[in-house]
C-alpha cells in the first residue's frame, strides 16, 4: 500500500493493547539524511476553551503495528490522566447535596438571614 504523509492526517490511531483512540496524526518526524519515517505525533486535545493543551503524543516508527485504510495500529499506552476533583459547596451545587446537608447538620442553613 502506498500512503503520503498527507493521508496520514486523515487516519484514526489507536493503541492495540487496550483500544484506546489517541486521536489523528498531526505530524511526522523524518530523518533527512536516510529518508525514512521516524514517528508520528500526535496533537494532544485541546482544553477548556483553547487554555491550552494536553501533551503530545510521539509513537516511534517500532511501535506501529499496522497501518491500514483509515486506522493506524500503535503499541503506545494512552497518557495518564489526572482524576477531577470532586466539587464541594458554591452556589451551584444540586437540589440532592442541599438535602443531604441539612439531614447531616439540623443547624444547616440555606438561606440569608434565616435562623438556625
Amino acid at each position: 500500500m502506498i500512503c503520503r504523509i498527507q493521508e496520514f492526517r486523515y487516519k484514526d490511531v489507536v493503541c492495540v493493547e487496550d483500544g484506546t483512540r489517541l486521536g489523528y496524526v498531526g505530524d511526522v518526524e523524518l530523518d533527512t539524511k536516510t529518508a525514512q519515517l521516524k514517528s508520528i505525533v500526535i496533537y494532544g486535545k485541546y482544553r477548556w476553551f483553547f487554555f491550552g493543551r494536553e501533551e503530545d503524543i510521539i509513537v516511534p516508527w517500532e511501535e506501529i503495528r499496522i497501518i491500514g485504510e483509515d486506522t493506524i495500529l500503535v503499541n503506545v499506552a494512552p497518557p495518564h490522566k489526572a482524576p477531577r476533583r470532586k466539587r464541594r459547596g458554591g452556589w451551584l451545587r444540586s437540589g440532592t447535596e442541599q438535602w443531604e446537608d441539612r439531614e447531616e447538620n439540623p443547624d444547616y442553613s440555606d438561606s440569608i438571614g434565616e435562623e438556625k
